[in-house]
């Protein structure tokens, strides 16, 4: 599975970006819908943390707790695409996100619990 995440870029704090992530090249007999998505960013310095996820139909997600509020995950299985949308941005949002892949009808917090992750994209929020 081949995921591409697009959408980042400089925003001034309060801003809001979304952010896309694109899955192809799913192994034979399998689609966008046999997965669960995640978000995940990191920060220089950091550890790897977990943003949002949510199950492969839609109607189950869950948020770290630092972006509870402000940011939201959807995913669109006819056009095989995850989207975060993030808004009331603050500086300490900085970060590359990641996109993720789960071959589990079931999301996971757990970034090791993920099978295939995007190239990441920079989001840069100014004070």
């Amino acid at each position: 599975v081949q995921l591409q995440a697009s959408g980042g870029g400089l925003v001034q704090a309060g801003g809001s970006l979304r952010l896309s992530c694109a899955a192809s090249r799913f192994p034979s007999g399998f689609s966008f819908s046999s997965y669960s998505m995640g978000w995940f960013r990191q920060a220089p310095g950091k550890e790897r943390e977990f943003v949002a996820a949510v199950i492969w139909s839609g109607t189950r997600r869950s948020y770290g707790d630092s972006v509870k509020g402000r940011f939201s995950i959807s995913r669109d299985n006819a056009k095989d695409t995850v989207f975060l949308q993030m808004n009331n941005l603050k500086p300490e949002d900085t970060a590359v996100y990641y996109c993720a892949a789960r071959f589990r009808f079931s999301f996971s917090i757990y970034d090791n619990e993920y099978d295939y992750w995007g190239q990441g994209t920079q989001v840069t929020v100014s004070s």
